[in-house]
C-alpha cells in the first residue's frame, strides 16, 4: 500500500497544527460557530445530534495492522470504545470532544492517516473494489489509479469548492464490487484488443433525492489520459453545475438536464485542450505507483486443501462460515476472507476497540499485514492461506466476528440514522437489528440465499437503499417515523434503482413487511438457485404489492 513521502508527512503535520490553532480559537470564543464550521468540515469534523463526529479517510479502503491498531486506540482513548465503518470505506467516531480532535488527528498522522476531504464540496475519498489485488476475476488492481486520483485531488486548488460533494469509484473486474454506476465518476479498468490498460468512464450516477444511474461517456480511455480526462469532467461540472439549489447541485443533475450527448461534447472539447499537458501520466510514474501495490509474495500452501476439508468436516459452523465468507483468490492456495460486522441483532458496521485490535493481530499473523474496508461495511482479509483459515476463524469467533452471513439477508447496510445524524428523519439501527434477529437462523438465511437489504434514515441515502434488493427509506410523516420500501435495486455491473412498492410502514410493522416480501419470493421462485433479484426482475412488483397491500394494491 502507499507510504507517505517527506512531502506527505510535512503537509499532514502542518494541517494538524493549523486545525489545532483553529480549535483553540473556537473554544476561546475568538471564532464563532458559523465561521468555524467550514474549517472543521475541511478536517472531517461534523456536528451531529448529540456530539461532534469525526470521519477518518481510509483511501480505497486499504490499511495495515499498525493503522488498525491506531483506530482502536482512538476509539478507546477519545471515544466510547467503538468506531463505525461506512459505505465510503471510511471510519466514523461518534463521540469525540472537540478539544480532543487535534490530538486525534496528530495520532492519525503518526500512522499516515488523516481526515482531510472527508467532508465538504470537494472530491471525497476515492473508493475501490475491496477485493482489489487479490480477486481471481480481476483484470488489474485498480488501487494504483485510485492512489493517483487521491494525490491529484488532495487540496486541489481548482476543485476544493465544487457545487456539491464529488465521489469517484474504481473497479478492475467484470463483477462490479465498487458500485461505480452510482458515483459522480465511475471508472472500470479494462484491456483493449491489443492488451493495453484503460478505463470505461461513467458520469452522473448518484443516489439521494434524485437517484440516477451513470452514463458511459467513454468505452476506453487510455491509462495515461486518466487525470486529463477526469480533470475535463470536473471542470465542466465546476463551470456549469448549479450553485443556487443544493438539491440539484450534483453532476447527475447536470448530466440529466444538459443531456449526455452535449455533456460528452463539452468534456471531449475540454479534454482536447489539455490532453497533452503536464497532467498526462508518464508510464514510468504509473509503474512507480504500482510498485507500492505489488501483491505479496505468497508461498504455495497446497496442504491447505486437505486441512480445509478436515476442518469443515469436523466443525459445521466453520464449514458454513468458510462457504459464505471466503472467496477465491488469484492464488489457488489462498482465499479472501470477509469479516462480517453484522452480528445478529448488532449495529451494522460497528467494531469495538478490542475487535479492531484482534483484526490487526490476525492480519499480522495470517494475512500479510493487509486489511480492507468494504463499502458494504465489512472488513476484508484479502490474502489468507487456506491452511490458516480455521485458525483465523477461531480467533474471529472468540471476538464475535465470525458471523457467517456475507451477502445474506442479515448482512444489512445501514446508516447511523436518527440515533446520531442531525439530517435523519427516522432511525435505521433499530430496524436493522430487528430484521437481523427475525432472520437470524442460519438455516433460514441459507434457504433465502443472496439478498441485500439496505437502510437509510433520510433521503440522502447514506445507506444506499436505492440499490438494495430490498431498500428501506425512513421518512417523517405527521411527526412519526415511516419506512418506504423499494424493491429490485442493485449496485453491481447490472445497476438498477429500486422501485417504490407502495405506502410506507410504521416501525412496528416494517419487519413483518420484509418477511412478507421474503415469503412471497420463496413461493414464486423457479428453484432454490433463483435469487431474489432474479425473481423480482422476472415477475415484477405485482406479486409483492398484492402480498403487502391486498385489494389496496389493485386500487392503486
Amino acid at each position: 500500500m502507499y507510504r507517505y513521502d517527506e512531502f506527505d508527512h510535512a503537509f499532514v503535520s502542518a494541517r494538524v497544527e493549523q486545525f489545532r490553532d483553529q480549535v483553540q480559537r473556537r473554544l476561546s470564543g475568538e471564532i464563532a460557530e458559523d465561521a468555524f464550521r467550514p474549517l472543521r468540515l475541511m478536517n472531517g469534523v461534523y456536528l451531529q445530534l448529540h456530539a461532534y463526529m469525526l470521519r477518518v479517510a481510509i483511501p480505497y479502503g486499504t490499511l495495515n495492522s499498525r493503522q488498525m491498531r491506531m483506530l482502536a486506540h482512538i476509539a478507546r482513548k477519545y471515544d466510547r470504545g467503538y468506531g463505525h465503518f461506512t459505505t465510503r470505506q471510511n471510519i466514523q467516531y461518534n463521540w469525540p470532544k472537540l478539544s480532543d480532535t487535534p490530538d486525534i488527528l496528530a495520532d492519525l498522522a503518526s500512522v499516515e492517516m488523516h481526515a482531510i476531504q472527508t467532508s465538504g464540496n470537494c472530491i471525497r475519498n476515492v473508493t475501490a473494489d475491496h477485493f482489489a489485488g487479490a480477486a481471481a476475476d480481476e483484470v488489474a488492481d485498480p488501487r494504483p489509479y485510485a492512489e493517483i486520483l487521491r494525490q491529484w485531488s488532495s487540496v486541489h486548488p481548482e476543485f476544493s469548492f465544487l457545487p456539491r460533494k464529488f465521489k469517484i469509484a474504481v473497479t478492475g473486474a467484470p463483477r462490479d464490487r465498487a458500485a461505480i454506476q452510482v458515483h459522480d465518476i465511475g471508472l472500470h479498468l479494462k484491456k483493449d484488443e491489443a492488451g493495453n490498460l484503460g478505463f470505461a468512464v461513467y458520469v452522473g450516477g448518484g443516489q439521494g433525492r434524485t437517484p440516477l444511474i451513470a452514463k458511459k461517456i467513454r468505452d476506453f480511455l487510455p491509462e495515461e489520459d486518466l487525470l486529463t480526462y477526469v480533470t475535463a469532467i470536473v471542470r465542466v461540472y465546476n463551470l456549469h453545475g448549479r450553485r443556487d439549489n443544493k438539491y440539484k447541485a450534483r453532476i447527475k443533475i447536470l448530466v440529466h438536464e444538459t443531456g449526455v450527448e452535449e455533456l460528452t461534447r463539452q468534456v471531449e472539447a475540454e479534454f482536447d485542450q489539455i490532453r497533452d499537458s503536464e497532467l498526462k501520466l508518464p508510464d514510468a510514474d504509473i509503474r512507480a505507483i504500482e510498485t507500492y501495490f505489488a501483491p505479496p509474495s505468497l508461498p504455495d500452501r497446497p496442504e491447505g486443501w486437505e486441512a480445509l476439508a478436515r476442518a469443515k468436516k469436523a466443525d459445521a459452523a466453520f464449514a458454513s462460515w468458510a462457504s459464505q465468507n471466503v472467496q477465491p483468490h488469484t492464488h489457488p492456495d489462498y482465499g479472501m476472507v470477509t469479516i462480517s460486522l453484522k452480528p445478529i441483532g448488532g449495529t451494522p458496521g460497528d467494531a469495538s476497540d478490542s475487535q479492531m485490535d484482534v483484526v490487526a493481530d490476525i492480519a499480522d499473523r495470517y494475512a500479510q499485514d493487509e486489511i480492507r474496508v468494504s463499502h458494504e461495511q465489512n472488513l476484508i482479509l484479502p490474502h489468507v492461506a487456506l491452511a490458516d483459515l480455521y485458525s483465523v476463524y477461531q480467533a474471529l469467533e472468540a471476538s464475535g466476528l465470525a458471523t457467517a452471513n456475507a451477502g445474506l439477508i442479515t448482512d444489512i447496510i445501514a446508516c447511523p440514522g436518527l440515533d446520531y445524524c442531525a439530517l435523519a428523519n427516522a432511525r435505521s439501527i433499530p430496524v436493522a437489528q430487528e430484521i437481523s434477529r427475525r432472520f437470524g437462523s442460519p438455516a433460514r438465511q441459507a434457504e433465502i440465499g443472496e439478498l441485500k437489504i439496505k437502510i437509510s434514515g433520510c433521503i440522502n441515502a447514506c445507506g444506499h437503499h436505492h440499490v438494495g434488493h430490498i431498500g428501506l427509506l425512513g421518512v417523517e410523516k405527521k411527526g412519526a417515523e415511516l419506512y418506504q420500501i423499494t424493491l429490485g435495486g442493485s449496485g453491481d455491473e447490472n445497476t438498477s434503482i429500486g422501485e417504490i412498492i407502495g405506502r410506507g410502514f410504521e416501525p412496528d410493522r416494517v419487519t413483518d413487511a420484509v418477511e412478507t416480501i421474503v415469503d412471497t419470493y420463496l413461493g414464486l421462485r423457479l428453484d432454490p438457485k433463483e435469487t431474489f433479484l432474479e425473481a423480482y426482475r422476472r415477475v415484477g412488483p405485482k406479486p409483492f404489492k398484492d402480498a403487502l397491500y391486498g385489494e389496496a394494491a389493485e386500487a392503486a
